[in-house]
């Protein structure tokens, strides 16, 4: 697993300002500027108990959540609440009149003034979950992931299931432990079996590994038994984030058949701090790959807008570029993944995340986790071992629209207690 070359700074790295320059001037070419204003939720030292909710600009947080009246947006109480989650379910209009109104005032130099006392460097402060998560589904939506991994687990056999061009593949996963970046990642036990034991053994897992994906957050509710068409994506997704949903692959291939992921996937998906508006990628749209068979109409996005963004992901282990997998990559769509999550009826609600899956590329260098960068073989990580991803995306004028990091270390499974075997 040789590190990949990288002649670019991470996006998440804004460049060096003088120390003259105050919080709203921005290098040239920082992904944290008016076009990108992330909304993420955060604690000071003087009151660590009391969260707020800001947005990045640069590598400062400005305090949304007691805006001076000269600036203050519309709707700003639901700024004043402790998460994202009451700005989440007002819906469209109000997520695009809030946004157009913190444009204004971090663009206009007549609000400086006001503005600089509400903004926090971005290292002196703490970030949560900025959001109460509802429901969690991720997919499996990359052809290269899933050619790959098909290939090194059914060598002699089709590597995708029949089924996999005909609808987004997914499951339910567990969303009370979704945690925020930072969060330490505590290696899983569990019941492994490998090709030369003759019965399961428990213990830590000695395969962990990383999924780097791209989540959608759900901002406003649908109705029981009324499905979301592709058209109505944009009405009921507030936001993207990025999502390491990591993996004990030898506890998931002893238990995944016949009901699929479980034990192997449920102990810590990892999102970012900071949840970018789907406006903000409007520059970054693009067709996805071309589809090989016909699709059934609820899912036919011939006519739609272009489902796919160009999101260029980096994936770093202790520091190295390990790869940078290409999410405009991806066969299926977040708009067909959740026309599908909805078709037969399921409700969405407030703080519902769903992940895309593994972002794989074509290329060697571009693969979204370790079973496929080591062909199966490993090494896969250790303790101690810290793993970050960083992506950004083309937005207008050539500004780039970074996406919030979300790194994670990994720590030792607990020790075991009696007899385990």
């Amino acid at each position: 697993m040789p590190p990949v070359q990288s002649p670019e700074p991470s996006p998440e790295q804004s460049p060096e300002k003088s120390p003259a320059q105050g919080p709203f001037d921005l290098a040239e070419g920082d992904p944290f500027g008016p076009h990108t204003l992330p909304y993420g939720v955060f604690s000071t030292p003087d009151a660590p108990t009391r969260r707020r909710i800001g947005v990045r600009y640069g590598d400062h947080v400005l305090d949304l959540s007691d805006l001076p009246a000269a600036v203050r947006p519309p709707h700003a109480d639901l700024l004043a609440a402790p998460t994202l989650n009451p700005l989440l379910a007002a819906g469209r209009t109000v997520w695009r009149e809030v946004r157009a109104a913190v444009r204004a005032a971090v663009t206009e130099p007549a609000h400086r003034a006001a503005l600089t006392p509400l903004c926090h460097p971005l290292a002196d402060v703490t970030l949560h979950l900025p959001f109460e998560v509802a429901d969690y589904v991720d997919f499996y939506a990359s052809e290269h992931h899933a050619t790959n991994v098909g290939r090194i687990f059914r060598p002699n056999g089709s590597a995708l299931p029949a089924n996999w061009k005909h609808l987004p593949i997914g499951y339910h996963g567990r969303a009370g432990t979704i945690v925020v970046t930072g969060t330490p990642v505590v290696r899983p036990n569990g019941q492994r079996k490998g090709g030369d034991d003759a019965t399961p053994l428990f213990g830590p897992s000695t395969r962990l590994d990383i999924e780097a994906e791209v989540g959608f957050v759900v901002g406003a509710p649908s109705n029981h038994h009324e499905p979301v068409a592709l058209d109505a994506f944009r009405d009921h997704v507030f936001g993207v984030c990025l999502l390491n949903d990591w993996s004990a692959r030898d506890i998931q291939a002893w238990e995944y058949v016949p009901l699929g992921p479980f034990l192997g996937k449920s102990f810590a998906t990892s999102v970012s701090a900071w949840i970018t508006p789907l406006d903000a990628f409007d520059e970054a749209r693009t067709q996805p790959p071309a589809r090989d068979f016909p699709l059934l109409p609820y899912l036919d996005d011939a006519a739609a807008e272009p489902g796919g963004i160009d999101l260029r992901i980096e994936v770093t282990v202790n520091g190295e570029t390990v790869s940078r997998p290409p999410f405009a990559s991806m066969y299926w769509t977040a708009a067909q993944q959740l026309a599908h999550m909805t078709v037969n009826g399921a409700s969405l609600r407030t703080g519902d995340l769903f992940a895309s899956g593994t972002v794989s590329g074509p290329e060697p260098d571009q693969l979204g986790c370790l079973l496929e960068l080591t062909k199966g073989q490993g090494p896969f990580l250790q303790d101690g071992d810290e793993v970050t991803l960083t992506a950004w995306a083309p937005g207008p004028d050539g500004a780039r629209i970074g996406l919030g990091e979300v790194t994670g270390r990994v720590l030792p499974a607990p020790a075991l207690g009696g007899d385990q075997a």
